[in-house]
């Protein structure tokens, strides 16, 4: 009877496991961004996944692209247009878009600092690594919406 009890609660706490990790991580896998969204936002850097940011907050974002965290990224109408309405179809929703994190940065959410918190402000500042925000350097498969946290490899 103990085994048994013990086989059926190993088996819950693994469902429980595969199902929140996948939904977790996995949310922006697979999808396909507008072009313009790839050659517009990726030009300067990592055309972040929509889901690292609550909606309100791209919504932000893009209606100050004229000042985008120091630099002019102002687009024309109908660019800017369908990237806004794939942001807004796109972006955070459950746990991360709870908060609109201060000046709609994603390295100031708390959920970045709760999953970086390891990393101490001298890695960051690492010449392989620059910023909190360069993604690619440690997530080698950033552009695909994949930041497993088993694939993490950090720069010395």
């Amino acid at each position: 009877m103990h085994v048994c009890f013990i086989r059926l609660m190993r088996g819950m706490v693994a469902a429980v496991l595969l199902t929140t990790t996948s939904a977790w991580a996995g949310s922006d896998k697979g999808l396909t961004p507008p072009a313009t969204y790839t050659q517009e936002c990726g030009s300067c850097h990592l055309a972040f996944p929509p889901n690292l940011l609550p909606k309100a907050s791209w919504q932000r974002v893009m209606n100050g692209l004229d000042k985008h965290y120091g630099s002019d990224a102002s687009l024309d109408v109908a660019t800017q247009k369908q990237i806004d309405a794939w942001l807004q179809t796109h972006g955070g929703q459950g746990k991360r878009a709870r908060e609109e994190p201060p000046q709609d940065r994603i390295t100031r959410s708390a959920w970045f600092e709760r999953k970086h918190r390891e990393v101490s402000a001298a890695t960051f500042k690492r010449a392989s690594i620059k910023s909190p925000a360069n993604c690619t350097a440690c997530h080698r498969d950033a552009a695909q919406g994949d930041f497993e946290e088993d694939r993490v490899r950090i720069p010395k």
